[in-house]
């Protein structure tokens, strides 16, 4: 089925460019000129749910504003995200609509158990919301408190240090934009393999779990998932569901996330750049850099 589930989505719907070229005006101390400019692309996207638990109709689970592409990778991500499925096998079929533009159906496995009332989210989001649209705060700080990481490999600092760069040079869209968010999947060794952009923060980690989750690639065990913005408590609950071992991000941390990291086992870094970061929870995954060599004494 995963393989099946795969090889539907990259045949039926490749990936679009998400990039829209505008007219713009452009103003400088030497005067003003008309132009164009190339912006990420905004638009809705509503993900249906299909189950006979939820009755003859297919039933809403929600609204977010997204950058068009990877639509099936994102509803998949979302719904792991929320725990509404856990392994490929829950997913019967992901389909864009053909006949109701931004709309993805998916289809549950009838041995799924599912709610037929899905607290899910009831919500019309916006691009950067997470656990804002869940009815239950509480349940979901509860829930996230109780994972745990295993311990892994040490992550060389060298090798963090040298992944801003990595995802950079991958992201095709925020060349073109320099709007768009970015989530990267990197090995502890530092190797980049996968990176997703969505002009909002959460899709874009949505949509890496979500290809991970369709190519049975799940859990993101001994792996390293670096955030193009801040890591919010939302995405690290996101990390933690996903078995992210280090989750790096070039800006900052929430006070909530870096409890939730400390208490959980995640190795949580934030203002990653090329020289240095600060680590926010769990840094003994982190091997130092080698020391400079000792000069021989002088000899007389």
């Amino acid at each position: 089925m995963t393989g099946k589930l795969r090889d539907q989505v990259d045949a039926a719907h490749p990936p679009r460019s998400g990039v829209r070229s505008v007219p713009i005006e452009r103003h400088t101390p030497d005067g003003r000129a008309a132009g164009t400019d190339r912006v990420a692309v905004e638009a809705p996207l509503e993900v249906l749910l299909h189950h006979p638990a939820l009755g003859q109709e297919p039933v809403s689970f929600g609204a977010t504003m997204r950058t068009p592409g990877d639509d099936e990778a994102l509803a998949a991500g979302l719904l792991f995200g929320e725990g509404v499925v856990n392994a490929p096998g829950d997913l019967e079929a992901i389909e864009t609509s053909t006949r109701r533009p931004n709309v993805v159906n998916v289809r549950l496995t009838t041995a799924l158990a599912v709610d037929a009332q899905p607290a899910a989210r009831r919500f019309s989001a916006g691009a950067a919301c997470g656990v804002c649209g869940t009815t239950g705060l509480d349940a979901a700080i509860a829930r996230a408190a109780a994972s745990r990481i295993a311990p892994s490999a040490p992550v060389a600092l060298s090798t963090l240090l040298d992944l801003p760069p990595r995802m950079r040079a991958a992201q095709a869209r925020f060349g073109d934009t320099g709007g768009i968010h970015a989530a990267a999947l990197f090995d502890l060794g530092g190797a980049l393999l996968d990176v997703a952009e969505d002009v909002g923060r959460h899709n874009a980690f949505d949509k890496l779990v979500g290809r991970a989750l369709l190519a049975g690639q799940l859990p993101f065990t001994d792996r390293i998932v670096l955030l193009s913005g801040r890591a919010s408590f939302e995405l690290v609950q996101k990390a933690l569901r996903a078995g992210v071992s280090v989750l790096a991000a070039i800006g900052a941390p929430s006070s909530l996330a870096v409890n939730l990291a400390e208490s959980t086992g995640l190795t949580l870094i934030g203002f990653l750049r090329e020289r240095h970061c600060n680590v926010y929870a769990h840094p003994e995954r982190l091997s130092p850099p080698a020391p400079p060599p000792v000069a021989p004494p002088a000899k007389d």
